[in-house]
């Protein structure tokens, strides 16, 4: 196709969706340097995205605004009309967000995939595939605009001041591990006692300084607490306070990152440090950190034989298992064990 003077990518959330999101744009800047690039994201995403991608508009949307802020959307569109919508998300607040876009080609999934009705807010589809990462269903976008040659990166420029809280934090000659142990589904969390037993073992065995990061909120507090109440190693206590570039910044200079099914895993791999993802709840293979899934402990098989009596290939992909208590099939020497073997594979 001939390449588009204009271009809306449209995906709210979340941080770790929109992180899968920059492969796609670096592919298409790629094949189309004269494209201008707009995109639609939500305001926590914002805080992270913006300042790392200056040659991109960024449209912040707030998604609780409803139909006011939908009228205000149109009213600042009203003047512009873009070639090319890619709707990369699936759900109806975002597909109302899509209505009111002015585009002349809106592109989105293929009818088995486009849930939450998504197929009736675009007029092309990309090709239909089963069973593949929510990065690589992304890609298939790229296809879908006969952009074939893939870019697997992210090359996002970390501000001054995020370098510098990183650097304050892991100091030269320094390893750490940052444990960003919650996710916004509090049945993804693990246990804080097993947190604790890793973050000791890291310190005893490996040397590491460990790092406990995450957002400001009462959940991510508490599970802060709760962690250092049971390791009796020191731990530094960041939670709640940093900045989502700062926070990108800490992970870039660390060894690796312990992490449940969360945003953190995704950004960790867009600075290519390694991840022990946590996965009970979520399959890894269709969510998982995308070049750490050979680091991840991956219990999805034990959770959906024991709370569906199934297999993970007998079920829809995107099934999700949040259970009471789905996470304890994670075992601490499993997850000591991943740690060990990612440490000895790198100098």
């Amino acid at each position: 196709m001939t390449p588009p003077a204009t271009v809306c990518l449209l995906r709210l959330s979340a941080i770790g969706d929109t992180c899968h999101v920059i492969p796609l744009l670096r592919t298409l800047q790629r094949a189309w340097p004269q494209t201008r690039f707009t995109w639609l994201i939500g305001r926590a995403e914002a805080r992270l995205m913006v300042p790392l991608m200056p040659e991109v508009e960024f449209i912040t949307v707030d998604k609780r605004a409803g139909l006011a802020g939908l009228r205000a959307l149109r009213r600042s569109l009203a003047d512009r009309r873009f070639d090319l919508l890619l709707h990369l998300q699936l759900s109806l607040r975002a597909s109302a967000v899509a209505a009111v876009v002015p585009a002349r080609r809106k592109l989105g999934f293929d009818r088995a995939r486009a849930r939450e009705l998504q197929w009736l807010f675009t007029d092309t589809k990309i090709a239909p595939r089963q069973r593949e990462h929510v990065l690589d269903s992304f890609l298939g976008f790229a296809d879908a605009c006969d952009v074939h040659d893939r870019v697997l990166a992210w090359d996002l420029p970390l501000p001054a001041d995020a370098l510098d809280y990183a650097r304050t934090h892991i100091p030269e000659g320094t390893r750490a591990l940052v444990i960003s142990a919650c996710s916004s589904h509090e049945r993804r969390n693990w246990l804080p006692e097993r947190y604790a037993a890793v973050a000791a073992h890291a310190v005893r065995r490996h040397g590491l300084k460990v790092i406990l990061a995450g957002g400001p909120g009462p959940v991510e507090r508490a599970m802060a607490d709760a962690i250092i109440a049971a390791c009796h190693e020191p731990l530094t206590d960041q939670v709640g306070k940093d900045t989502l570039p700062q926070m990108l910044a800490l992970l870039a200079r660390a060894q690796a990152l312990l992490a449940p099914d969360t945003g953190p895993a995704h950004m960790a791999t867009m600075v290519g440090t390694p991840v022990v993802g946590l996965y009970a709840c979520t399959n890894p293979a269709r969510s998982g950190p995308y070049l750490s899934r050979r680091w991840c402990v991956d219990a999805f098989p034990q959770a959906t034989a024991k709370f569906r009596g199934s297999t993970p290939e007998r079920l829809p992909w995107a099934t999700k298992i949040e259970e009471p208590g789905v996470m304890t099939l994670i075992s601490v020497e499993d997850t000591c064990n991943r740690l060990d073997a990612l440490l000895a594979s790198r100098p």
